[in-house]
């Protein structure tokens, strides 16, 4: 192994059995699903519907966790043999998670429905699970979000978040588990006591569970260690004997290059796939996307593969204008403060379900906490060290609704208190900033600093050893000093930046959505830069794969003493 990668593993304190573990994520290394705090009861609760064949109703969201989530346990329950169909709330009209108005449709929708299992969301829902209950629905919770002091009364709960499942989740590696990991450790639990009470007896069928699962523990942004770390490297493994035909068809799609042998990897998820299915929950319904996920067949999944890419197309249109007027909106000094932007403008529906993405942009390019809203109803987000969803409960007052985790949240903004909540969201940030000093704000920061000639493909070749990278376990970024640099823009009105590098060493780099630095880094052309950058491969022109450098960061030098 590359001493590089040594020095990398040792500095994120991986030694000894943690080492041995986290460089064989393998599945023999997955927990029995029944030992998941939580699950013994759920398949207790949920097997006599089966048995009865009952209705069963699976209410997920509409991000890619919850519409993966949903596609693991319809297709466990049909498997077993089940009267399952999934619902999904509509962002527009009804909102995140469980509202009066979902479940009302739901009962209009599905008036046979005898269980109602949620994913992905319900540990908020008190009020509506009781209303499910009133009604003589059955339900079972599974969620992975924070909890608030009130639980749902419901006829069984997964949470690893809840106090009383906590100690027992962090004991198996599994307090981190998106809403799709919790959906694949009970449709094993489901499958495993089906079997044993011969309810099943037909061929396994966990493997294309599995690749969702894994897509969404890296789309989620969930921890990538423990049991998330061996359901992603394991999805990644599997995806091209076992994904389902929707989700080859899409990846295929996006690639827009035949699928080469080598199997994907964490970026492909993140920001090939997860986008798109995101998008179809954006822009119409996740209904489009759970059902590429459903599909069998191959013309059928490559049409919707087709309309779900189409929503994504869509949805990059109205995030660079939205990302335009709220940028128009930020003060100078905007760099340096919290950011709370009302990107409406025109009222569509549309825009509202891309705040969560406009937030992140400009969480990038400020390095600080953003929320945005249209019509009061949006999206925050913040960088490490932050804690969005502490965040939203200081403003609970202000708020009709608000949910989420430490880097990013949901919140519904109460009628005519907009500027109340963008004070005391400010506000709240701002202590968070306080008590943090000197551990935000922009710097040059490399987990390793290198030589020209360290920059090879035996090191990219190596660095493979630490995938799948995400939240937890972030892929590594390296750096160089004083360098000289070319700039031009690329891409489609410039958006893009391509450096070149007049030692030869030094692969091309390209630096994503930042064309607009060309003029300010050619203006500073005799200056020397200190670079970071992570590793990536390209396959353009004539010289097949090569090495190829994605930019994280451009700073003049130091003198250095």
């Amino acid at each position: 192994m590359n001493v590089i990668v040594e020095r990398l593993l040792d500095r994120r304190g991986l030694s000894g059995e943690a080492l041995e573990e986290f460089l064989d994520p393998s599945l023999k290394r997955l927990k029995e699903a029944s030992a998941l705090p939580g699950i013994g009861k759920a398949v207790d609760a949920i097997m006599p519907f089966i048995q009865a064949r009952r209705r069963i109703a699976v209410f997920g969201d509409y991000d890619c966790d919850g519409v993966c989530a949903s596609a693991i346990l319809v297709k466990t329950f049909r498997k077993l043999g089940a009267d399952a169909e999934a619902f999904m709330p509509d962002r527009f009209t009804e909102g995140y998670g469980m509202t009066p108005a979902s479940v009302e449709r739901l009962l209009r929708e599905q008036p046979q429905v005898a269980l109602v299992v949620t994913v992905d969301c319900g540990i908020t829902s008190a009020a509506e699970v009781k209303m499910l209950k009133d009604r003589g629905v059955s339900v079972v919770v599974t969620d992975h979000h924070i909890p608030p002091e009130e639980l749902p009364q419901c006829d069984a709960l997964v949470d690893p978040k809840t106090d009383a499942q906590r100690e027992g989740a962090m004991a198996l590696g599994a307090a981190d588990l998106c809403g799709a990991g919790i959906a694949f450790f009970l449709a094993g639990a489901l499958a495993a006591r089906a079997a044993e009470t011969g309810i099943y007896g037909g061929e396994k069928f966990g493997a294309p569970l599995l690749v969702l699962a894994g897509l969404a523990t890296v789309v989620d942004i969930v921890p990538l260690l423990g049991q998330n770390r061996i359901l992603a490297a394991n999805a990644l493994r599997a995806f091209r004997s076992a994904a389902p035909v929707g989700l080859r068809e899409l990846l295929l799609r996006a690639q827009r290059r035949p699928l080469v042998g080598t199997q994907p990897t964490s970026r492909d998820f993140g920001f090939l796939l997860g986008p798109r299915i995101n998008a179809a929950g954006r822009m119409a319904s996740a209904v489009e996307a759970y059902k590429l996920l459903m599909e069998d067949g191959r013309e059928e999944a490559r049409c919707l593969a087709q309309k779900v890419d189409t929503y994504n197309v869509e949805r990059k249109s109205i995030e660079v204008k939205m990302t335009e007027a709220a940028e128009l909106q930020l003060k100078d000094g905007a760099a340096d403060s919290i950011v709370v932007c009302d990107a409406g403008g025109d009222g569509s529906g549309k825009r509202q379900g891309v705040c969560g993405i406009v937030a992140s942009r400009l969480v990038d390019r400020y390095n600080v906490p953003v929320a945005v809203a249209v019509d009061g109803r949006g999206s925050a987000r913040a960088p490490e060290g932050y804690d969005i969803h502490a965040a939203l409960v200081a403003c609970a007052d202000i708020l009709e609704r608000f949910g989420g985790h430490k880097a990013a949240g949901g919140f519904t903004v109460k009628e005519g208190m907009f500027a109340e909540f963008k004070d005391a969201f400010a506000a709240v940030c701002a202590e968070q900033r306080t008590s943090l000093g000197d551990a935000v704000g922009e710097k040059c920061h490399a987990d390793e600093w290198l030589e020209p000639s360290d920059l090879t493909m035996e090191l990219y070749d190596d660095l493979k050893a630490l995938e799948p990278f995400g939240e937890g376990n972030q892929e590594p970024v390296f750096g160089l000093r004083e360098v000289a640099l070319d700039v031009r823009p690329l891409g489609e009105n410039g958006k893009h930046l391509l450096v070149t590098f007049p030692d030869k060493r030094i692969p091309r780099a390209t630096w994503w959505n930042r064309g607009e630095l060309v003029e300010q880094l050619r203006a500073a052309a005799f200056r020397r830069f200190d670079i970071t950058f992570t590793l990536d491969i390209g396959d353009w022109g004539e010289e097949g794969p090569h090495l190829e450098l994605r930019l994280c960061g451009i700073f003049p030098s130091k003198t250095r003493p």
